[in-house]
């Protein structure tokens, strides 16, 4: 068993399209800062799928 698991999940710090008026300067900076290492994380996925479909297609060419 996953201990893990049993533990509560903490809701997500932000949610897209939320209010931001109530942060302040650095929260901002945080969520800026939290936001960009997000974007680096799906753009490194996206670049692992490209290579994989872009191997799958070379390998199937004639």
């Amino acid at each position: 068993m996953n201990w893990d698991e049993l533990e509560p999940k903490k809701p997500p710090q932000h949610q897209l399209g939320q209010d931001l008026s109530a942060l302040s300067v650095d929260e901002l900076k945080a969520l800026i800062e939290t936001l960009q290492g997000e974007i680096a994380r799906v753009e490194a996925e996206m670049a692992a799928k490209q290579s994989t479909k872009s191997a799958a297609e070379a390998a199937f060419k004639r």
